[in-house]
């Protein structure tokens, strides 16, 4: 396993700024969500001199907090929206195929049948999914099962509710690891990104925008960048930016709030996931390692968008719709974990968030700006091609077209072979193949920089001792090479300890800490500061949760104070 790739690490982070600072860019993007990290690739690999600025971390927002899924999206047959099935099925395929193998990986769901009823129509609507899917990238076609085969599948589920199902694949990924290596990949390219520095106002020469100002929020420092074309792609906070420029664009945005919940592995005994409808929407049961996630819910959100609060409420809601299918109903004390993401609709004439629209749009509202919105994770790519093309009309140059269909992510190159070597790799570094496993899906061919990083430092090939599944090595490699500035980035982010273990990174925090202050420079003091900040955070989530609605759950959530300086509440 030889794979080397540009570390987004606290050198190279200060660097970018000096670059940023200094020289002016082909296109500036604002936002490291998943959409400005796929725009910040896309223009590099156009040739452009390219710059990401991201107010807090990569992925943050939406982009951590998905259902984690890279799929068509069923609800959109019902809608005869062909179009937005079938470019989400091809990237899909490319996803899973050719751009990230190792990020992400085809998993079996069942759609469970409650009424004889339902079999033509839920079979219908699926096999034509499956047909529009034809040759996208997962093992199998649909299956039609009955009864007893459903339940020998799905153990869990309550005999008097189920007559049968139909078995298929979606694609599952990472979300918030996806779209680092996204921002990594553009930076192995030559983009300067940077996490931690907001957006402030915007360079106008006359009519025009010609870049940005923004402030380092580790430093308290400011900077202008200047660029030839900025693209906005800050996903729910698209109407903010826009207000900076002088008003609100040609669209609006509005936040649906999606709450989650994760679960131990063993409450739901069940061979694949499992999909069904609720009276708004669908409702997903995920494998995720040891645990499940079950979601989502489909709500209007006007409160605060940096840390949308679940509340009881909430989870009641889901509890309640799963339970309609499982024998043993499952309570509040089997939530291990929560989180709430943000979908950012294009704004629409209905009260309804489910009946917005997912698909995006592009404009220009001021000469030398684009704003791309709207959307959904799955078709990221085709949305930040878009964004790149608007911006390139701009340049007065002929610039080449997107070549992001066959551009890899670090870590994907050689991925297969080297998943085809575990058991080798497994045997030279002492560690168990199922170990080796972990890590490939994390990493893929990168996982030669942590086994470097243990055969100089062997304490770090122990487990941590308040998260074992994952090495002391991958949190120093979070700081070292993937951009993580905080412990939050860490325990949120680049790992899934906040929602994985029982008391949501509370133990780990300290250990954590003190495995990252020499990479990122940490005093005693502010190794203090960073545990008291990330376990003030947990307290407040958990006592959003048990708020009966939105207002009383974001009061509580916004009880703690955000570790990056100068980031609005």
């Amino acid at each position: 396993m030889t794979s080397r790739a540009h570390a987004l690490s606290p050198d190279s982070r200060a660097e970018s700024l000096r670059v940023l600072a200094s020289e002016e860019m082909d296109v500036l993007v604002i936002g490291g969500g998943v959409v400005g990290a796929g725009a910040a690739l896309d223009a590099v690999t156009r040739g452009l001199r390219v710059g990401l600025v991201e107010a807090r971390d990569y992925a943050a927002g939406t982009s951590s907090r998905s259902s984690k899924l890279f799929h068509g999206g069923l609800r959109y047959l019902e809608q005869f929206n062909f179009s937005l099935v079938f470019e989400a099925l091809k990237e899909r395929s490319l996803v899973l195929n050719t751009l990230c193998p190792h990020l992400a990986r085809p998993v079996p769901f069942i759609y469970p049948l409650e009424k004889w009823i339902d079999r033509p129509y839920v079979g219908l609507g699926i096999g034509v999914y499956d047909v529009m899917g034809a040759g996208r990238g997962v093992p199998g076609h649909h299956k039609h099962l009955g009864r007893k085969k459903t339940l020998e599948s799905f153990p869990s589920g309550k005999r008097s509710a189920i007559r049968g199902a139909v078995r298929f694949y979606e694609g599952q990924v990472d979300d918030a690891r996806h779209t680092m290596m996204l921002a990594r990949t553009a930076a192995s390219y030559g983009a300067s990104v940077v996490n931690s520095t907001r957006v402030t106002g915007f360079l106008r020469e006359g009519d025009r925008v010609v870049g940005v100002s923004a402030t380092d929020l580790e430093t308290g420092e400011s900077l202008e960048i200047r660029a030839k074309q900025v693209i906005n792609a800050a996903g729910v906070w698209t109407d903010e930016i826009q207000e900076m420029v002088g008003g609100r664009g040609q669209f609006q945005v509005r936040a649906s709030k999606g709450v989650h919940l994760v679960v131990p592995r063993n409450r739901i005994n069940s061979a694949t996931g499992i999909i069904t409808r609720t009276e708004k929407s669908l409702l997903f049961v995920i494998p995720w390692g040891s645990q499940w996630i079950i979601g989502t819910t489909d709500t209007d959100w006007k409160l605060d968008l940096a840390h949308p609060a679940a509340s009881k409420r909430d989870i009641d809601y889901i509890l309640e719709h799963v339970n309609k299918l499982l024998a043993d109903p499952l309570d509040h004390s089997d939530v291990v974990g929560v989180y709430a993401g943000l979908r950012p609709l294009l704004f629409g004439e209905s009260d309804s968030t489910s009946t917005l629209s997912r698909e995006h749009a592009v404009s220009s509202p001021v000469r030398g700006l684009t704003v791309i919105a709207g959307g959904k994770y799955t078709t990221y790519r085709v949305m930040a091609k878009d964004a790149v093309d608007s911006a390139v009309h701009g340049l007065g140059r002929s610039v080449p077209a997107c070549v992001t269909e066959r551009i890899p992510l670090v870590g994907a190159d050689g991925y297969h072979g080297a998943f085809n070597g575990r058991a080798l790799t497994a045997e030279r570094a002492g560690m168990r193949v199922s170990r080796v496993e972990h890590l490939l899906g994390r990493y893929g061919t990168l996982t030669s920089e942590i086994l470097e990083s243990i055969d100089r430092d062997p304490t770090l090939g122990e487990p941590l001792r308040g998260a074992p599944e994952y090495l002391k090595a991958e949190a120093y490699y979070a700081a070292s090479h993937e951009g993580a500035r905080h412990l939050e980035d860490i325990l949120t982010r680049r790992t899934r300890i906040s929602i994985e273990v029982d008391d949501r990174g509370d133990a780990a925090a300290e250990e954590v800490a003190a495995l990252v202050a020499p990479v990122l420079g940490w005093s005693d003091a502010h190794i203090a500061e960073e545990i008291e900040h990330y376990r003030l955070r947990v307290l407040a989530e958990r006592d959003s949760q048990q708020q009966p609605d939105d207002d009383t759950a974001d009061a509580a959530r916004l009880g703690a104070p955000d570790v990056r300086a100068g980031v609005r509440a």
